[in-house]
């Protein structure tokens, strides 16, 4: 038997017979070249497994790698075989493990099934998944995944690899990529590679050490001027019959700080006028109660409920079962009349909030109450009232914003009503 080399690989001839040539090399007991009736030769690892069983593993196709990359990858392999390992056995495993796209659909309808992912979050999810991870990365074998190969994905995102155009018909936007479309997508991605790991699909999430990129989030709030030209615009704008659902939307995310979806899909049975709260049944950190100031009450006064419509802000076309969708279109528009800098997104309007209560003076922990985050401790499922401080807060600032965005009158703000101590009838 001869050292494999290139020489003598050119020195091969097929088997006139039709059979299978095979030649081993001489210093590495295994390896060795196959030669197919149809001229196809290939470098590969012939052993015995632990269980004493003949396996044949192809590294590649002679002309593909060099002999020498053949003669190390052989080492490799039978180093494996030594250790234990069954390197044919594993690559046929792989071959036929789950797929990304098989994952993904295990990992979507265990979310439904479970309820352990609100339902918004999950359509965003599935979203992403069809239109970055599925075309990416849907035919990839989960086990198969490397830190590399995710990288690559993430930065394919971001540079547009899938973006495509916005359809003719139908209401869904463009997908177009970019650094936070793919960091968001990524985090998603390495949630369900996690969900893999426990249930033992994988022994590591190859995810974990490949940095994410920046979600690009801007934390643009808008200044009292432009407060006050928007304020402009909203009466202008308002009064305009096909005009004044969108225009009271905006105010209203305004003066409340709400996210956009929690406005708009507000129904009547959910606004508490008594105890100046909303009760949300289900927001992006569960079920809450979210305090109104009284300029927020004042504006729901001044809106008309419609006949069988449960929503504060029913859709311009009549339907009563659908809630206004078009507040991003109405806030551009009242940008554009007040000439506003382009950007103002209607997450702007709740950065606004946010920032005209730290204007106030209010600490972190009431602004974070105020908006909704996730409430530190246990006790706040157990309330039935909003707190008295957080209502304080929310009319000081919708108060504030109310003032800013007329230019002229000034705010109400409703302070803690002290109770009296009664005197004790003990005394000595």
């Amino acid at each position: 038997m001869p050292k494999l080399t290139k020489r003598v690989v050119d020195t091969l001839l097929s088997d006139p017979t039709g059979r299978d040539v095979f030649v081993w090399d001489s210093e590495i007991r295994g390896f060795g070249i196959r030669m197919k009736p149809s001229g196809v030769t290939s470098w590969l690892v012939q052993y015995r497994n632990a269980e004493g069983r003949t396996r044949r593993l192809v590294i590649g196709k002679v002309g593909t790698i060099t002999p020498d990359r053949a003669r190390q990858i052989a080492r490799d392999k039978l180093t494996a075989v030594a250790k234990g390992h069954d390197p044919s056995a594993e690559r046929h495993a792989l071959r036929e493990a789950m797929t990304v796209a098989e994952l993904c659909d295990l990992y979507t309808k265990d979310a439904k099934s479970t309820g352990r992912v609100k339902a918004s979050t999950l359509a965003m999810d599935e979203s992403r998944i069809e239109r970055h991870v599925k075309p990416l990365l849907g035919s990839r074998s989960v086990r198969g995944l490397s830190p590399q190969e995710l990288a690559k994905f993430q930065t394919d995102v971001a540079n547009g690899r899938t973006a495509k155009p916005r359809p003719e018909k139908g209401r869904s936007g463009r997908t177009t990529g970019g650094r936070g479309a793919a960091g968001r997508t990524f985090g998603m991605l390495g949630t369900i590679l996690e969900f893999a790991r426990r249930r033992q699909l994988i022994e590591q999430n190859p995810a974990r050490g490949v940095q994410r990129m920046p979600d690009g989030k801007r934390r643009r709030f808008l200044s009292h001027e432009e407060l006050g030209r928007l304020g402009k615009a909203i009466k202008t704008v308002g009064a305009e019959s096909t005009s004044a659902i969108g225009t009271k939307a905006v105010h209203f995310l305004l003066l409340t700080g709400c996210r956009r979806m929690e406005a708009l899909t507000l129904p009547w049975s959910w606004v508490d006028r008594e105890a100046r709260c909303i009760r949300l049944q289900d927001s992006k950190s569960g079920a809450q109660l979210r305090p109104l100031g009284i300029a927020a009450v004042r504006l729901l006064d001044q809106i008309s409920k419609r006949e069988n419509c449960p929503f504060v802000f029913p859709s311009r076309k009549g339907d009563a079962k659908s809630h206004f969708v078009g507040a991003p279109r109405v806030l551009a528009r009242l940008c554009d009349k007040a000439e506003i800098a382009p950007g103002v997104t209607v997450h702007v309007l709740r950065h606004t909030f946010g920032a005209v209560a730290a204007e106030l003076g209010f600490s972190e922990l009431t602004i974070a109450g105020l908006l909704g985050h996730r409430a530190p401790g246990i006790t706040a499922r157990y309330a039935h009232l909003p707190d008295r401080a957080l209502l304080v807060a929310a009319d000081q600032v919708s108060a504030r914003l109310a003032t800013l965005l007329d230019g002229t009158r000034t705010a109400e703000v409703v302070g803690f009503r002290r109770k009296t101590r009664a005197k004790s009838t003990d005394q000595k």
